[in-house]
């Protein structure tokens, strides 16, 4: 151990640079805080994407101190550039977070000493430590012996229970964050946590329940190549994060590496490669308890509370076979060892490919439905027309093996309907063409040879719709729309290529929308039975619904679905490409009745289940085909 404490490098390890660390305003080569000593800044500790930490030695006389000069004990200074604004909202988050936990907290964290402003920076000074757990050794050694990483994992563990406990997460777990004491000081051999830059409340500090949960797709927190999946993803954090992201770090500090080192730390293509990995090819070559604890953190559940002794007993065995022990209390432990086993049946993620269909099926009163799959482009107008002569309509369509799967219902409130298969990716002139005979895009659907089947129908009101095509989904552009008072009524991939159609009347809207990075294709829900009854078509009827969100992910949503559920929400569309899978999710206003929803996935198509749903008279509202992650 005392070897190791010596030659750990300072250096950061390579490739994990934070790029946007350049064009710093000058640093003040002296610092004085209120009644702190005069700090001269001696050198550069380490830096970020807003700013950098400097080594400091008090020269000056304070009046609260009076050991200055060489013998004087060296400082860290945190150098933040402060917010061109200025106003309240310059005061970093750190600083609220080290106020909101006050003195006594009992986490180790290092102790600030002063803080405050100087030129163009906020500054906090506070006690200098010693190394990071950095893995790149002076030495060229690859990696951390095994007793050294379990010791690490049983006081990282034992510091996050201690900061979830005062209601707040860290953010950003990576071996850059966690520093052993100063040299030479007893406590040399203890670990600290430091940067709550990223700290976030996981429990409301007023109520004492846990946050809401929420995403926001392009939102991302933390460092890519350990950042949980779900800050990947742009969900609110929670505990399961910091965990995650621990299951992460201590592979790479015994290996040296991670199966996605080596990629470009582009955030959604490294959750990609994240949930594409399997647990096991995470921890290849490591102990089981690597892989148990890696189990454990990935499948814990958003508002879920963990377990950290049985965490800490895993890592224990491996401490107790070794002559040293860091200065951890391990024994509550100890004593539940046993027990919180994980079911296999409850992993949440596997690494694995898996092609499904993904059906949505709403509860409504009984209605004429009919459903064709496996139809090719000639067999196509054929099916139509004859549930045309019976008063059915189109309200979903999707393809798998370049043969189409439709839904039609009665009850729509159409009038008329026309369709096109197209080799283009979205036929323009035929569709602006249908806009000016009234016609409105009701579903649309990709095949895997690059045909493309777009459905047009006419009803009784008129709609503005604008649609949108990119090769990465377009939430920026949802949000404008949505904030125009537009919903997505219409969404469809075509390869890797989305397809969003959005409508708009002079209503007030809100949408919510989850994406995920699996292949799926998911069209927009069905409320006709209301419909109906206001004597508006489908289409309309998604115009009056209030609160809108998105889901994004790279394997079916179980928990979004879920949680959007308990907030009220129904699915109102979703599509996918091989990669990702989107979501939205709508409230329906007061006004509306709208009945209860349940989603499937089956590995054939589910036409067995759409005949045993309506005996419960449950429809098919929307399905799409995919190779999601599992």
């Amino acid at each position: 151990m005392d070897e190791f404490i010596t030659k750990v490098s300072h250096i950061r390890i390579q490739g994990l640079e934070d790029e946007s660390q350049s064009n710093y305003p000058p640093i003040p080569e002296e610092v004085q805080i209120d009644d702190s000593p005069i700090y001269r800044i001696e050198r550069q500790l380490g830096n970020g994407a807003n700013g950098l930490v400097c080594a400091g030695r008090p020269i000056g006389p304070s009046t609260s101190s009076r050991q200055t000069g060489l013998r004087a004990a060296e400082v860290a200074v945190k150098f933040q550039r402060k917010h061109p604004s200025g106003s309240e909202a310059d005061i970093p988050n750190e600083w609220k977070v080290y106020d909101d936990l006050g003195e006594n907290h009992g986490i180790p964290l290092p102790r600030v000493h002063y803080r405050g402003q100087q030129g163009d920076y906020n500054i906090l000074v506070m006690d200098l430590l010693g190394p990071s757990l950095q893995v790149q050794l002076v030495d060229n050694r690859p990696s951390m012996p095994l007793a050294t990483v379990a010791c690490v994992a049983v006081e990282a563990i034992s510091i996050l229970e201690k900061l979830h406990s005062r209601g707040y997460i860290h953010g950003d777990v990576k071996p850059d964050n966690f520093l052993l004491g100063p040299p030479g000081t007893p406590e040399e051999k203890k670990l600290f946590l430091i940067d709550l830059g990223l700290a976030m409340r996981w429990r409301c500090h007023s109520t004492g329940s846990h946050v809401r949960y929420h995403q926001s797709p392009n939102h991302f927190r933390g460092t890519p190549h350990f950042a949980s999946v779900h800050a990947h993803l742009g969900r609110t954090s929670s505990r399961r994060d910091d965990l995650e992201s621990l299951a992460y770090m201590l592979p790479f500090l015994f290996r040296g590496h991670l199966p996605w080192h080596g990629f470009q730390a582009e955030v959604m293509f490294l959750c990609k490669i994240k949930m594409a990995t399997s647990l096991e090819a995470l921890c290849h070559s490591c102990p089981p308890p690597f892989l148990q604890f890696a189990k454990f953190a990935v499948n814990l559940r958003f508002d879920e509370d963990p377990n950290y002794a049985r965490y800490i007993s895993l890592f224990c065995r491996i401490i107790s076979q070794n002559p040293y022990i860091w200065p951890v209390n391990v024994g509550a432990a100890r004593e539940s060892i046993e027990g919180d086993l994980l079911p296999e049946s409850s992993l949440a993620r596997r690494g694995l490919r898996r092609s499904r269909w993904i059906s949505i099926f709403c509860k409504h009163p009984p209605k004429r439905q009919r459903i064709f799959h496996n139809v090719d482009d000639r067999r196509l107008p054929l099916c139509l027309g004859e549930a045309y002569v019976d008063g059915l309509y189109v309200s979903s369509v999707a393809s798998r093996l370049n043969l189409w799967a439709v839904v039609m219902n009665s009850g729509t409130r159409f009038t008329a309907q026309v369709h096109t298969i197209s080799p283009e990716f979205l036929p323009q002139d035929w569709i602006r063409r249908q806009w000016k005979r009234n016609y409105h895009i009701t579903a649309v659907a990709g095949a895997d040879n690059g045909r493309i089947l777009v459905v047009m129908s006419k009803g009784p009101q008129n709609l503005r719709q604008s649609y949108c095509t990119t090769n990465t989904f377009p939430y920026r552009w949802i949000k404008r729309k949505w904030a125009l008072g537009t919903c997505v009524t219409v969404m469809a991939t075509l390869g890797s290529n989305w397809v969003v159609v959005m409508s708009s009347l002079a209503i007030s809207v809100h949408q919510v929308f989850h994406s995920s990075a699996v292949s799926f294709f998911f069209p927009f829900y069905d409320f006709s039975f209301k419909l109906s009854r206001a004597g508006k078509t489908d289409l309309i009827w998604f115009l009056t619904l209030n609160f809108k969100v998105v889901e994004l992910d790279f394997q079916y949503p179980y928990e979004a679905i879920h949680q959007r559920s308990d907030q009220g929400y129904f699915i109102t569309s979703v599509a996918a490409t091989p990669d990702q899978v989107a979501v939205v999710f709508s409230i329906p206003g007061e006004e509306l009745e709208i009945g209860s929803q349940e989603a499937i996935q089956t590995s054939h198509f589910p036409d067995r289940a759409a005949v045993e749903y309506q005996h419960r008279n449950y429809y098919m509202s929307r399905f799409c085909y995919g190779r999601n992650v599992s």
